[in-house]
């Protein structure tokens, strides 16, 4: 390979790919072509000698060049590049700097750091953010974001910029964050240095504030539930102070209770329960507030407004058994778990319970060998009551394969057989976790009656019994829909095993219990049959956070369609009323209606179909975001602990002038030059082509002009 440097400022080279002694055929070629052409040539004898050496000059030229072409020569340019080193400047935007500063000193700051911007910009790249409850592009003075999440913002930077040269990180906060992680976990991960400006105020001031509340966000219709909140305050001893709770209806506010508060001493802090009744369904407005003690800073944290979600949907569950069994509580200890199940337990030898009160039925080995369960059955058959049959040793198998469509099996009882579980892979009625799919299969054996079991009917099969190492087609856990009414069967005693095992191997009961909740979770479900629906994620949301609606549109064979317009309309506790229309999204219905002020709200969805008016009522509400009110006081060490583990420095708005000065004496935010190789191949440059062409075309010339061809 031979290389000529062409142009040392450029660093352009050219490269030949072939050994450089090859350039001695070009030459010889170039040589042998002008001499058969002219060497003994007569036909320019009366022109000067001159002119046929330079002819063939023009013949040697142009055939060494061809045969030049034909070695491959590569063309190599190195391109420099010199990039400016970036800075990030990251503004918190959260509403704790905004209440420290007032407008004249907020539009002296935003000067401040403007001009700031501005003389960087003379040596570095710039990049500017705000953070708050999000990482957003640009510098914005506002201040009006309900949370603080620095941690974030850091790893933004890191994210974007940890594969560039980043020089410096300016973040300017008051140090008070109320989402994410520590800031300083998050910062040790950059190679930079973070130079903080600290804003807001240290000194901690007279404050009486509502620190924290724990409460459910669910509840039942006619029970009690608590709220506990923690108050503090801070330089206020020799004070009192009155704790009010209310219930807020639209515009009216029910004063509930009112307890009086002593405060002793100067770092007080007071922890209250208050134990209300759930009175009526629907999402509940409570406010907890605090009345103003002399001399306080700030009463926006004195109050705190809580959201409740009252059900009256509870469902009541029955576990019906022929004999006290292990199993019993295991069942019941997991479905108690689940806060919209009421679970009650009885005997069929002595049945207190009135079955009209209940929605499901777990029948534990009933109808037994002992007890038929006659009546019980008729009544549930009546009343179309889901239920689920666990079978074993005591069950009487000729009567079970009569009361469901879904197995066949030939047992008497006598012998029995220890059986594992194995998933199928065929089931869709609802979903399943890689973790019971791999984890349930190891769990200790049930007991099963030796026998047959045949799956019969339209049922489908979740669990398949696995005795000793065979895996077989025996179900053990099936489940399905007959003559509207889901019925389950179980195939087995004893999993309270299973139950005792997922702890012992996991140290948790989740892939029992999901095994367990699921399956009552379908066969006691309540099928919407109504064409048009409108769903939604949650009930309570936040005020900073989108409201997004879903609806689905069903025609006569329920297959989903979407053809009509559909929309909704929101409508607030004044009666103020926000119209939206659906957009189609697939075959079904989507609409984001965007963040609503705090407030209760119904929505009403409607749509045409078929010539009929189909509606769908709903309720949410919208609570406070008040955490920027919990924290009065500046976190400037948090600040200075993440400066100096970067190696950059605590600043305050005084300094901040300096700054530039200070990057260019640490000498570490340096620019970055970059070398780039770029090859391409000579034969496309065009000057070459239209050299060649010169050189042939100015022989071809000459040869005619003088009488030649």
């Amino acid at each position: 390979m031979l290389t000529f440097l062409l142009n040392p400022e450029n660093l352009e080279s050219l490269t030949f790919q072939y050994p450089n002694w090859y350039l001695i055929f070009c030459v010889l070629a170039g040589v042998i072509g002008a001499l058969l052409l002219y060497f003994r040539d007569d036909t320019f004898k009366d022109q000067a000698s001159w002119f046929r050496y330079a002819l063939g000059t023009l013949r040697f030229l142009s055939i060494g060049l061809i045969a030049l072409l034909l070695l491959e020569p590569l063309l190599k340019s190195l391109i420099t590049e010199t990039k400016k080193p970036i800075v990030v400047i990251a503004q918190d935007v959260s509403e704790s700097i905004g209440n420290e500063f007032s407008e004249e000193q907020r539009t002296e700051y935003q000067g401040i750091v403007e001009n700031l911007k501005s003389q960087l910009e003379e040596k570095y790249e710039v990049r500017t953010y705000g953070f708050g409850s999000e990482v957003r592009e640009g510098l914005s003075f506002e201040f009006k974001d309900k949370v603080s999440d620095v941690s974030e913002m850091v790893q933004s930077v890191y994210d974007n910029y940890s594969n560039q040269n980043l020089g410096a990180v300016i973040l300017a906060s008051d140090g008070i964050y109320n989402k994410g992680s520590n800031p300083l976990y998050t910062g040790s991960k950059l190679a930079v240095p973070i130079y903080t400006v600290a804003l807001g105020d240290t000194t901690p001031k007279r404050d009486l504030l509502i620190k924290r509340v724990f409460n459910n966000k669910i509840v039942y219709l006619g029970d009690k539930f608590s709220i506990q909140l923690d108050i503090a305050a801070i330089n206020s001893t020799a004070s009192k102070t009155n704790l009010t709770i209310s219930k807020i209806d639209g515009d009216q506010v029910r004063k509930l209770k009112d307890i009086p508060i002593n405060i002793n001493k100067n770092a007080f802090f007071n922890t209250q329960e208050v134990i209300l009744d759930a009175e009526q369904p629907g999402v509940q407005r409570f406010r907890l507030s605090l009345s103003k003690i002399p001399g306080e800073v700030t009463t926006s944290n004195n109050t705190k407004d809580i959201f409740i979600d009252v059900l009256d949907a509870r469902q009541k569950i029955l576990i019906l058994a022929n004999a006290p069994h292990p199993d019993i509580s295991a069942i019941k200890q997991t479905l108690e778990k689940a806060k919209n199940y009421e679970v009650s337990t009885d005997y069929i030898g002595n049945l207190k319970q009135n079955l009209n009160n209940f929605d499901f039925v777990i029948m534990h080995q009933l109808p037994s060998i002992s007890n038929s369960a006659s009546t019980v059955l008729a009544a549930l058959d009546k009343k179309r009551m889901p239920r689920l049959y666990i079978g074993g040793m005591q069950t009487d198998y000729n009567a079970l394969n009569g009361l469901q469509p879904f197995i066949s099996s030939k047992t008497n009882n006598k012998n029995t057989n220890d059986v594992q579980a194995t998933v199928a892979t065929n089931f869709n009625l609802f979903t399943i976790s890689e973790e019971v799919r791999n984890g349930l299969p190891k769990f200790a054996p049930l007991t099963s009656p030796f026998g047959d079991f045949e799956e019969v009917g339209n049922g489908q099969t979740l669990l398949y019994q696995k005795i000793s190492k065979v895996e077989t087609k025996y179900p053990l856990l099936t489940m399905g829909e007959s003559n509207g009414t889901r019925i389950g069967v179980l195939n087995a005693e004893g999993i309270y095993k299973w139950r005792l095992f997922d702890f012992l191997q996991n140290k948790n009961h989740d892939i029992f219990e999901e095994v367990l909740s699921k399956t009552v979770q379908y066969l006691s479900l309540k099928e919407d049959k109504r064409k048009f629906r409108v769903s939604h994620s949650k009930n309570i949301y936040n005020e900073n956070e989108p409201i997004i609606f879903d609806a689905e549109l069903y025609n006569e064979n329920f297959e989903l369609i979407n053809d009509p317009d559909a929309t909704v309309t929101l409508t607030n506790s004044s009666g103020k009323s926000f119209p939206f229309t659906f957009n189609k999204s697939g075959r079904t219905y989507s609409q984001n209606v965007g963040i609503f002020p705090v407030g209760n709200y119904t929505y009403k969805g409607m749509v045409m179909s078929a010539g009929q008016k189909l509606d769908y009522n709903g309720q949410f509400s919208v609570q406070p975001v008040q955490l920027e009110g919990f924290e009065t006081t500046a976190n400037h060490g948090m600040l200075k602990l993440l400066a100096e583990q970067s190696g950059g420095n605590l600043l305050y708005l005084n300094q901040l002038a300096s700054l530039p000065t200070m990057l260019e004496e640490q000498g570490t935010v340096k620019p970055v030059i970059y070398n780039t190789s770029k090859t391409r191949s000579i034969i496309n440059l065009r000057w070459l082509f239209f050299g060649l062409f010169l050189l042939l075309g100015l022989e071809w010339f000459l040869r005619r002009f003088y009488g030649s061809y």
